[in-house]
């Protein structure tokens, strides 16, 4: 089993560490490969920047349509997620909807650790958007005055304030460039903390064993 993971982003620092969760969690049991996005901004903030991912996001499907059993969106917002799934035959999934969903799993709500107050209502929308809304405790973001800190030390406290003020049984890192924190977190915290890479990893891996994929017979075209 190979599996693409592409990061929407075209920062190599950032590509390489996402590398090193999905190799970390896969464990020579299957090929992972990240590619960073030709083309793209270096990170993506705003919705402009998913649309100027888009054409080099696109390209990296078509090229190796054949060379690869499914496709990992590695950006929290999901970006182009609806085009990914309608050019390809193969599974693709966003580590948002696969983090968010698998936490809806795990406790009786949960919450999302974001990077800045800017992303918060667009993790809501997600929420929504995934009939998730009703689950989601919150979604907070390391408050201002805690900036200057490490990020296991100020994402420690947001995480804090959301299990204490918000009731969250279960914590989502909602971010790639977060990953690898998952298991600091929840070692002190004592709540599953997910990493949406290893999420997305997990859904991936079960949809190309059990040898399904996005319908087409509605919803996303049925020619490609």
């Amino acid at each position: 089993m190979k599996i693409l993971i592409i990061n929407p982003n075209s920062d190599l620092e950032m590509t390489e560490a996402i590398q090193r969760t999905a190799e970390s969690f896969s464990a020579g049991e299957f090929e992972v490969t990240c590619k960073p996005t030709p083309g793209a901004p270096k990170f993506i903030e705003t919705y402009e920047d998913e649309i100027k991912a888009a054409p080099g996001m696109i390209q990296l499907v078509r090229e190796n349509e054949d060379k690869f059993d499914a496709f990992i969106i590695a950006c929290h917002d999901d970006p182009n997620i609806d085009v990914m799934k309608e050019i390809t035959r193969k599974p693709v999934v966003g580590i948002a909807e696969a983090s968010m969903k698998i936490a809806s799993m795990l406790g009786h709500r949960f919450s999302v650790l974001t990077t800045s107050e800017h992303s918060i209502p667009i993790k809501e929308a997600l929420a929504r958007k995934y009939h998730l809304q009703d689950v989601l405790a919150s979604v907070r973001a390391p408050r201002k005055e805690t900036i200057k800190k490490s990020d296991e030390l100020k994402y420690m406290e947001t995480a804090q304030s959301s299990i204490k003020e918000d009731m969250a049984e279960v914590l989502v890192l909602g971010c790639a460039g977060m990953t690898g924190l998952d298991k600091h977190l929840e070692e002190k915290l004592g709540v599953p903390v997910l990493d949406g890479i290893v999420c997305a990893l997990i859904i991936a891996a079960g949809l190309v064993k059990y040898k399904v994929s996005t319908s087409k017979i509605r919803r996303y075209h049925p020619e490609y």
